[in-house]
């Protein structure tokens, strides 16, 4: 036999048990049964309200009608809700109208006689009773309607605030503190 064929042949067997080689072990692959899983997300109906700082001081001046605070507070009312809510509002109130302020002494400033203006427009007292806080103690500051395009989306309320005393021309001097809230809601 020639070198040539010595060297045709080995190769020939070569090739013929690598071949073996990979289709025995092409057939010892095993699958498992296939297992599911099943997934669920839920994101949840929020509505919340930021707030840009949590204190305003008032230098006051008796009987004036001009009494602003020293700052603006801007209120960013954020929601994710599903299709069956139809209206996201914010509201600002007190918890008492008759004493929104007070020295705790029995002089009191009302929330008439407190005032915001809303995204620099007039200013308004707290006289409307809002699904929150006291009767007559509150302010709507914006309410939308939730369509398709709003589902997940924000407010910016900016307020400035301002104490009108011309109706108190007899407060005392002291020292008048109260809180106002913010809060929003979806229905």
């Amino acid at each position: 036999m020639s070198l040539q064929t010595k060297i045709v042949r080995t190769m020939g067997w070569w090739i013929l048990t690598v071949l073996a080689v990979a289709a025995a072990s092409s057939a010892q692959v095993l699958n498992s049964a296939a297992k599911p899983i099943a997934l669920q997300a839920v994101l949840s109906d929020s509505v919340t309200v930021q707030l840009s700082a949590n204190a305003v001081d008032f230098n006051l001046t008796s009987g004036s009608a001009n009494n602003p605070g020293n700052t603006a507070i801007t209120a960013k009312t954020i929601w994710t809700l599903t299709p069956l809510i139809g209206f996201v509002s914010t509201y600002a109130f007190f918890s008492n109208s008759t004493a929104a302020l007070t020295d705790g002494a029995g002089d009191n400033i009302p929330s008439a006689d407190f005032q915001i203006s809303d995204n620099g427009g007039a200013y308004q007292a707290l006289t409307t009773t809002a699904p929150f806080g006291g009767a007559n103690a509150g302010l709507r500051l914006f309410s939308t309607l939730v369509l398709g395009n709003n589902r997940t989306s924000s407010h910016t309320d900016v307020m400035s605030f301002n104490i009108n005393l011309s109706s108190l021309p007899n407060l005392p001097a002291n020292t008048y503190t109260g809180t106002l809230t913010i809060q929003a809601q979806a229905f």
